[in-house]
């Protein structure tokens, strides 16, 4: 087993210490009694108290879960379908054109993407709100569905798809009963990274959300341009604490289907 090197040690605690020493300075500081962010007055929770008693940032938590929920549901359901041209409909006309457009958004600034899909909802009378924000945040994240689904349809085994069609299923009842059930966890994770990337979205929903939709990104930007408030530092920890249940639980989910797996495979060479 080899050891680290102090280069190494050193490197890696420098890292850790960047990405992870602001979000602790931030969470302890969620817990001071003062009202100037960087001065330590004591402990107090009272800024959580505020936090759920104040509508504007709840209703901009509640928008953002919908827009989040409903776009990524579309990209899902967009992006698997594009997955599925892309890898199972061989060369067609146009095929160049239809894959440089689902990736497009991938290297595409935000800003242009935020700017044009306004220049769009201007120029065909669309108001802006909740449903303009998920139409945006549907064009730009089905394309990271289409990748995570498209890598996993490329590895998929497709005589187990002949092997259903020779058994009387249909095209479509192959599709159902064989091919999604196999590739749901590529598509489970295209749900989430679409999700994620709603949840965290501030440029694109900026240009494409009207008075009557503020997201939560929006807000907390917003705040923090007339001075970091306490309440944001309270919502950002509770932020970290959902984040960290989510990976942790994940982690250990994963864990046991492969520790399941492993058992199931080490019977079945017994038997």
């Amino acid at each position: 087993m080899k050891h680290l090197t102090w280069f190494s040690a050193t490197s890696l605690a420098l890292g850790f210490a960047f990405l992870y020493l602001p979000m602790i300075i931030l969470v302890i500081y969620s817990f001071n009694a003062s009202k100037l962010v960087t001065v330590w007055a004591g402990f107090s929770t009272r800024w959580y108290g505020e936090l759920i008693q104040n509508e504007a940032f709840l209703d901009a938590a509640w928008v953002t879960i919908r827009v989040a929920v409903a776009s990524s549901t579309l990209a899902t359901i967009l992006g698997t379908m594009a997955a599925y041209t892309l890898v199972r409909a061989g060369r067609f006309t146009g095929r160049t054109l239809f894959s440089g457009m689902i990736y497009a958004p991938l290297v595409m600034p935000e800003v242009i993407t935020g700017l044009s899909l306004l220049l769009l909802f201007i120029g065909i009378g669309l108001d802006r709100g909740i449903f303009t924000i998920i139409l945006a945040h549907t064009t730009f994240s089905m394309c990271f569905v289409s990748v995570v689904v498209s890598a996993r349809l490329v590895a998929f085994d497709r005589s187990l798809e002949e092997a259903a069609m020779d058994l009387g299923c249909a095209p479509m009842e192959a599709f159902r009963f064989v091919t999604l059930p196999i590739i749901a966890p590529a598509v489970i994770s295209g749900w989430l990274l679409a999700f994620t990337l709603s949840l965290d979205d501030l440029v694109i929903a900026s240009f494409t959300a009207g008075p009557s939709a503020t997201t939560l990104p929006i807000k907390i930007w917003s705040s923090i341009r007339l001075g970091v408030s306490p309440e944001i530092n309270a919502l950002s920890t509770i932020l970290i604490g959902i984040v960290t249940v989510g990976v942790i639980s994940a982690s250990l989910i994963s864990k046991r289907g492969a520790i399941r797996r492993q058992n199931e495979e080490q019977a079945a060479l017994r038997a």
